[in-house]
């Protein structure tokens, strides 16, 4: 008896479940309808004309969207079109009257900033989601990550092409004679441009939805070339290059123009040099914040040798012009940027290690008293710069941080530390130093070698003798 009952109870709660879970399921269809409705009724209203191309397929044939170039706010419109599905938007914006209602409506992969985790549990959302067989709605990601000005695509953020399941390209293009839309790190305000966009009788929309691309096995293993395939299918569908800078160059440019500099100074490519230097955002940050230091003084954004000799606090000598060549990648004879972050993160940081800084020390402490006065380390400097009257007041009083008059190790390591343009100046001495060391040894084993020959050949002509 109790047995049934339990059995009644389950078959009721389960269809009570299921009931529930209908309800729920009408109730977000009709509240996408309903908003997809006021959407198309909103951008009508302000004058866009929409042209829709190809056919948009199903969640279960590719669950994620991938929409460029990002290049307006006005970019929205692809959601409308797309039937609002689920977007990857800030925790921030559900706090939005109004805006924060439409956006929790669209059951959105959230992204929170204060959470160090964000970025990880973000991925596993999405790659959740896009493996669930077509029971969450499909996933739009604009996989650049800023606003461009649609002149090419820049590269691709791997998150949307992570999960390895087919994904649908979305091209969009605003084909009118005058652009009232695009919003970059430079240019109008969003206040200005929706002015100006409201301004004119009608504003061309063109959203073309591309067949689905399916990643290939090795693809599947690594995101970055399955988000290159289908940046090269977008591209081409646009008929715009392609190029290898990326959302962080955009932050640097912002950098740079904080830091006095020409905004293009700070375009480097990130994702290559970060790859093939092992750079992380912050180093390069770091460094953009060094090379200010530099060319603060320079128009354009580029160091040549006299601002390079000046910041160093050293006259021009070879030694600093062997120096400067080596940051001067293309000889042009200035250092831009790139080639500063290249030159410090080849040449300087290797040569920062606490080894060789205590032998660069022990050189310049020439009576070992574990501290380097300042006629020792003029003397030193002249030395390795070849240089005879070196006026080095300025460089030992910022490396003397206790106004002590001599430097300890610590201090001479610190400053090393922060200022690795020094460190291939004391490594190229060093190097020097054994170099003349090692000729000095070769050339007293020659010496010895054909005095030993020479008494050789005595011995032997008193031998012959004596026979």
């Amino acid at each position: 008896m109790i047995e049934s009952l339990n059995a009644e109870m389950e078959i009721k709660l389960s269809s009570l479940c299921v009931a529930e879970a209908v309800f729920i399921r009408s109730c977000l269809f009709m509240c996408r309808r309903v908003m997809a409705f006021l959407g198309r009724s909103y951008y009508f209203f302000m004058g866009f004309r929409v042209v829709v191309k190809g056919q948009q397929v199903s969640s279960t044939e590719a669950p994620i969207l991938v929409v460029a170039p990002h290049s307006t706010f006005f970019d929205g419109i692809v959601c409308i079109v797309a039937g609002l599905p689920s977007t990857v938007s800030r925790t921030e914006n559900l706090a939005t009257p109004i805006f924060g209602r439409f956006v929790r409506c669209l059951q959105p992969v959230l992204v929170s900033r204060q959470d160090p985790d964000s970025r990880k549990n973000t991925i596993m959302e999405i790659d959740s989601r896009a493996k669930s067989g077509g029971r969450w709605p499909q996933i739009l990601v604009f996989p650049e990550g800023t606003c461009t000005n649609r002149s090419c695509l820049i590269t691709f953020k791997q998150g949307a092409f992570i999960p390895g399941v087919p994904v649908q390209p979305v091209v969009m293009r605003y084909p009118n004679r005058l652009d009232t839309v695009t919003w970059t790190w430079q240019g109008f305000s969003s206040r200005t441009l929706l002015l100006l966009t409201l301004s004119q009788l009608y504003t061309n929309v063109e959203i073309e939805f591309l067949p689905p691309v399916t990643p290939t096995e090795e693809e599947k293993k690594r995101p970055v070339l399955f988000a290159r395939t289908v940046r090269n299918v977008m591209a081409q569908a646009l008929g715009v290059p392609v190029t290898d800078h990326t959302y962080e160059d955009c932050r640097l440019m912002i950098s740079a123009g904080e830091l006095t500099l020409p905004m293009e100074a700070g375009l480097v490519e990130f994702t290559k040099i970060s790859q093939k230097l092992d750079l992380k955002w912050d180093n390069v940050k770091k460094e953009l914040e060094g090379f200010a230091a530099v060319a603060c003084s320079c128009k354009g954004g580029r160091i040549n040798i006299q601002e390079f000799a000046s910041f160093l606090k050293l006259p021009i000598s070879p030694a600093l012009q062997e120096l400067f060549a080596l940051f001067d990648r293309d000889g042009d004879g200035t250092i831009d940027f790139r080639e500063y972050v290249i030159g410090v993160t080849i040449l300087c940081r290797p040569a920062n290690t606490e080894e060789v800084l205590r032998t660069a020390f022990q050189l310049f402490d020439t009576d070992e008293d574990q501290r380097i006065t300042h006629e020792e380390f003029s003397s030193m400097l002249r030395s390795a710069l070849g240089v005879c009257d070196l006026n080095v007041s300025k460089l030992f009083k910022e490396i003397d941080t206790d106004s002590s008059e001599f430097i300890t190790f610590s201090e001479f390591q610190a400053f090393a530390l922060n200022h690795p343009e020094y460190a291939k100046l004391f490594t190229t001495y060093l190097e020097l130093q054994r170099y003349q060391a090692l000729q000095g040894v070769e050339s007293e084993l020659s010496s010895t070698n054909h005095v030993s020959s020479e008494d050789n050949q005595e011995e032997s002509i008193s031998d012959k003798k004596d026979d």
